[in-house]
């Protein structure tokens, strides 16, 4: 199995059984928090799952429809999960503004809390997984995709505490934290979503990643100057055109040739997919 597709493998599996444990167990005991918290979880199989589809298209090689590649793609499928997780943010704020309103009671076990605790540290653990994959690959699918295991944590979180102030007679406690954790979610949603927008509508990088493209080109030998730098996104990485001025004396193979050694340098860079380098002769104008 790729690399690139076992937390999606992991995330489906653990969420699935996570799902059941706590549906089963909030059904068990009337915890409305424990039930909403197996559906969160549940949400982020359908995630995974649009993860997993989203990363099979983008590996796709160039075709006649798509010359550069498919790499968009992936930050397309980061941005339909950013708008998953912003939704679950709204579902949770809203069950927690009506439990408050209910103003409900449950009587709180030690099943109830063990599985709380346990949903914790599980879900922590496949978001330190898939997140370190995910940066290791450069792969904004399983970026997001591990930002909302998060989000499953924080809920969980939000319940053990809502369940311990059941416990302790303060029956609203788990409606205040519920809501305090949408908020957070929703942040992260609306991070993921920006992101991955600047990545589909080609934003220029940052100027220090110019600057270091500039500098590598400028670390070949016999390149004079670097002019009319351009880059955008193309996915998660990034399509760079730029002109080098090399001296007159130079034959046309050797100007080939460094222009050559500027492109894979820059190819090499972890930002860059590719490079398009134009020649041009010191003191001459175009």
């Amino acid at each position: 199995m790729r690399e690139v597709y076992k937390p999606i493998f992991v995330s489906v599996i653990g969420n699935i059984l996570l799902a059941i444990i706590k549906i089963a167990v909030g059904l068990a005991y009337s915890s409305l928090a424990l039930i909403s918290d197996g559906i969160h979880s549940l949400s982020d199989v359908i995630t995974s799952i649009i993860g997993f589809v989203g990363i099979k298209i983008a590996s796709k090689p160039p075709d006649k429809s798509h010359p550069f590649g498919h790499s968009r793609f992936e930050p397309l499928f980061a941005f339909f999960i950013g708008l998953a997780l912003f939704l679950v943010a709204y579902e949770i704020a809203r069950d927690s503004i009506g439990r408050l309103l209910a103003g409900t009671s449950i009587e709180v076990n030690s099943i109830m809390l063990g599985v709380a605790v346990i949903s914790i540290l599980v879900k922590e653990a496949m978001t330190q997984y898939t997140l370190w994959i995910g940066k290791k690959l450069n792969n904004q699918i399983l970026i997001a995709d591990a930002y909302h295991h998060r989000s499953d944590v924080l809920s969980t979180i939000a319940v053990l505490f809502g369940l311990l102030a059941e416990k302790f007679g303060f029956k609203y406690g788990d409606s205040f934290a519920g809501f305090i954790v949408a908020l957070f979610i929703g942040k992260v949603a609306i991070e993921i979503i920006l992101q991955n927008v600047n990545y589909l509508t080609g934003t220029s990088p940052p100027f220090e990643v110019c600057e270091k493209i500039k500098e590598t080109a400028l670390s070949v030998k016999n390149v004079v100057g670097v002019h009319d730098l351009r880059a955008h996104y193309v996915g998660p990485k990034l399509h760079v055109e730029l002109h080098i001025e090399v001296p007159p004396n130079l034959t046309l193979k050797e100007a080939h040739d460094i222009s050559e050694e500027v492109k894979k340098r820059i190819e090499e860079l972890e930002e860059v997919e590719r490079a398009f380098v134009h020649v041009d002769i010191k003191g001459i104008t175009k």
